[in-house]
C-alpha cells in the first residue's frame, strides 16, 4: 500500500525507522511539536488544513501520528480514503506500546515526567511556545518584571510562583529508550536534567509495536480507529479513547449509516 502519514515531529526518529522497515510505501509529513501548545481549536484547524492538502488519489489511507492530544484530533474528517489513528490519550502511549502499559506505569509512578529523543532534540521547555500559545497568553512564559509592570509587584510575585514552574508536581524523570537512538546522548541529557532538578531518574525500555503497526497495518479495532470516508473523529470518554462521530457522519459513507 501507499500511505500518507501526518505526524508530530516528536516521533521523528521512531516513525522514520518504522517506515524504513515497512512493506508499505510511506510518505511522511511532520508538523511542529509546538502545535500542541496553541489549544484544541487551532491545533484541529492546522491538522484539518494539512489533511485537506493531501492528494488522496495517490494513497489508500491517511495515517495520523497523533494521539487524542487534548482533543486536537476531534472533528477531523476522512475524505476520499480512510483516516487511521491510534487509540491513545497522548504520545507516551505510542512510545510504551499501548495504553495499558502506560496506565500501569503512571499509576505506580505518580509525578513522572517523560522524555524521549524527540522531546529532547525537537524543542524543550518553552522554546516552542510562541505568542499564540496557551502558555504565552496565560502569562506562563512572562518574566517577573513583565508581570510586575502589568499587575504590580505583590500580584506579580504570586503569579510568577503559580505560573512560572510548570513542573512543581513532578519528582521523577523517566527516559524512554526506543532502540533507534544513535548513542547515549539523549539518555545522558535526561540524566543531567533529573540531577539538576533533584528528581529520581529511570530509563525505561520503549516498545515500537504500536508505531510499527500504524505504518504497517492491519489496523485492529482494539488499538486503532479507522474512520471511513465521510466520517469524523470524536472523543469516546471511555477506554476506547476515540470513536466515529455518528452524528456528523455522512450517511452515504461506508460504515456511517
Amino acid at each position: 500500500m501507499r500511505l500518507k502519514l501526518i505526524a508530530c515531529e516528536i516521533f521523528y526518529r521512531e516513525l522514520c525507522a518504522a517506515a524504513a522497515r515497512s512493506v508499505n510505501q510511506i510518505d511522511i509529513e511532520f508538523l511542529p511539536k509546538g502545535l500542541h501548545d496553541v489549544g484544541q481549536e487551532r491545533m484541529s484547524a492546522r491538522l484539518a488544513e494539512t489533511l485537506a492538502a493531501v492528494d488522496e488519489t495517490n494513497y489508500e489511507a491517511v495515517l495520523l501520528g497523533y494521539a487524542l492530544c487534548s482533543n486536537g484530533v476531534v472533528g477531523l474528517a476522512a475524505r476520499g480514503v480512510p483516516l487511521v489513528l491510534p487509540r491513545a490519550h497522548d504520545c507516551i502511549t505510542l512510545f510504551l506500546g499501548g495504553k495499558e502499559r502506560y496506565l500501569d506505569y503512571f499509576q505506580k509512578h505518580p509525578g513522572v515526567y517523560f522524555k524521549t529523543s524527540g522531546w529532547i532534540e525537537r524543542g524543550e521547555g518553552l522554546t516552542q511556545f510562541g505568542r499564540d500559545s496557551i502558555q504565552h497568553l496565560s502569562g506562563m512564559t512572562q518574566t517577573y518584571e513583565e508581570l510586575a509592570d502589568k499587575y504590580g509587584e505583590d500580584n506579580a510575585r504570586f503569579l510568577h510562583e503559580q505560573l512560572g514552574d510548570m513542573t512543581r508536581n513532578y519528582s521523577r524523570l523517566t527516559f524512554i529508550e526506543m532502540g533507534v537512538e544513535p548513542d547515549d546522548r539523549f539518555e545522558q541529557h535526561a540524566r543531567r536534567e533529573a540531577a539538576e532538578r533533584g528528581w529520581t531518574f529511570e530509563k525505561l525500555a520503549g516498545d515500537m509495536t504500536l508505531i510499527q503497526r500504524l505504518v504497517d497495518g492491519p489496523w485492529d479495532d482494539e488499538r486503532f480507529l479507522v474512520v471511513p470516508p465521510g466520517g469524523r473523529v470524536a472523543s469516546s470518554f471511555d477506554e476506547r479513547i476515540v470513536k466515529l462521530d455518528q452524528l456528523r457522519c455522512s450517511t452515504a459513507a461506508l460504515g456511517c449509516a
